[in-house]
């Protein structure tokens, strides 16, 4: 059990930060889901336009610190393959 106050400070900063990463990385898994149901389900307009609205969250979430940003891209670079060759 931590006995410094800054220690003290630094577990609930600690809590906050988890629940809020938690929330942004969910957020993040959904947009990611809703273009692979898309990709899934073989409608090429739906999956560009879920792909369109996935990126900026992917993005968002290098931004906040939540992923890293060779993580992002390469799984904005593999959906959008998948989409490419969905439309082809």
């Amino acid at each position: 059990m931590a006995n410094h106050k800054s220690a003290k400070k630094r577990i609930r900063r600690n809590a906050k930060r988890a629940v809020i990463n938690r929330a942004r990385m969910s957020r993040i898994r959904t947009f990611v889901k809703k273009v692979e149901i898309a990709i899934a389900s073989g409608n090429a307009t739906e999956a560009r336009e879920a792909l369109r609205s996935a990126q900026p969250e992917l993005q968002r979430g290098v931004t906040r610190g939540v992923i890293h940003r060779n993580t992002a891209s390469r799984k904005i670079s593999r959906l959008a393959a998948r989409v490419k060759a969905l439309a082809a």
